[in-house]
């Protein structure tokens, strides 16, 4: 019998897996060698080695076209290795930095290549990944807030469109992602790290202050018009598949999502991590949002109601372009050809790239 955490990351997430980088017949071939899903971190850190293997090899034999996409795709799996994978925290650290560890080594041979940057935060630090259009001299440039179970690992299928547009990339793990997970829980306020994050771009020479974007996936669909509406700086938004109030949609989440947010808001039961989800709230700033804003996100979303969206575009005070894709899923990933390039040129043109 398969454990019915196994079925529902396949049921949830399959689409985005695929969409995301990872090879559909690697997809098919880890998944269904699972039946616990204690099993499915070794399960997918196993195939992440076979590709990082291929980029190292590359990487000696001097082909680093190659090697880049190699690394590049073997942190994706090692992402998916840990992503929701919270009920062992060493195998899901070890996993983890795998994914930091091969993407790394696969920005200088990107195209275009990429950058780990530090930013300050409150005493410490959090950490982004910085790519710039080629050709394109001072870019505008769009921040990238990852969701619950994103990283910036998973992100270059996200990023591709809008480089290619011109528009430079600044994706960064924020309190309770990624590598801000181990130092900062998850906070409603995201506005106070993003703050930090555009303070860290105006120090930037290269890229265009007067023209940042903020994009926001799954729970970043909520973190992204909650910096908007708090931060004049951020010219344009995109909210992809986000919740209006995470409390009011904690009962229709999965049980993996909901334990995962308990472990990376730092509580002791689910019971205190409902309460703290109810502080992730556009309630009291949706109309504060006065910048451009570009809301999607797919009608059969079985995670975030897609009413939810449509509430969200209702209530800010800024031009709205809404679409809802009918045979969507959560962030409508099985229908992703619909939005992305379609999502691109929209932020093109309000930061004027391209």
């Amino acid at each position: 019998m398969i454990d019915p955490r196994v079925k529902s990351a396949i049921g949830h997430w399959a689409a985005r897996f695929v969409a995301n980088g990872v090879v559909l017949t690697d997809f098919e071939e880890v998944t269904a060698s699972l039946t616990s899903w204690d099993d499915w971190c070794a399960a997918w850190c196993a195939r992440g080695a076979v590709h990082e293997a291929l980029g190292r090899e590359a990487l000696q034999s001097g082909h680093m076209l190659s090697a880049g996409e190699h690394l590049q795709r073997a942190g994706v799996y090692y992402h998916f290795a840990k992503f929701l994978f919270v009920h062992d925290a060493a195998q899901s650290k070890a996993a983890h930095g795998k994914a930091i560890e091969c993407r790394t080594l696969a920005l200088p041979h990107l195209s275009p290549p990429g950058e780990r940057v530090t930013i300050p935060y409150e005493g410490k630090h959090l950490y982004g990944i910085l790519r710039k259009p080629k050709g394109v001299s001072r870019p505008p440039v769009m921040l990238m807030a990852c969701g619950l179970d994103s990283t910036k690992e998973e992100t270059d299928a996200y990023e591709q469109p809008f480089l290619a547009r011109g528009i430079a990339t600044l994706v960064f793990d924020g309190p309770g992602q990624g590598e801000g997970e181990y130092d900062f829980a998850i906070r409603g306020d995201y506005e106070v790290a993003v703050r930090a994050v555009v303070d860290f771009i105006e120090t930037r020479a290269d890229l265009d202050t007067g023209r940042i974007g903020m994009w926001g996936v799954s729970l970043g669909g909520y973190y992204a018009p909650r910096a908007a509406a708090y931060d004049r700086r951020i010219k344009a938004c995109m909210a992809l598949g986000g919740p209006y109030d995470f409390g009011v949609a904690w009962e229709g989440l999965p049980e993996l999502t909901r334990e995962a947010f308990r472990v990376r808001s730092r509580k002791a039961t689910l019971d205190e991590a409902q309460r703290h989800a109810a502080t992730l709230t556009l309630k009291d700033c949706a109309s504060r949002i006065a910048c451009p804003i570009y809301i999607m996100n797919g009608k059969l979303d079985r995670i975030v109601p897609w009413r939810d969206t449509e509430r969200l575009a209702r209530e800010v005070k800024g031009p709205v372009d809404l679409m809802l894709i009918d045979d969507g899923n959560h962030i409508a990933n099985n229908r992703a050809y619909r939005w992305r390039s379609h999502s691109a040129d929209w932020m093109a043109k309000r930061l004027g790239a391209g």
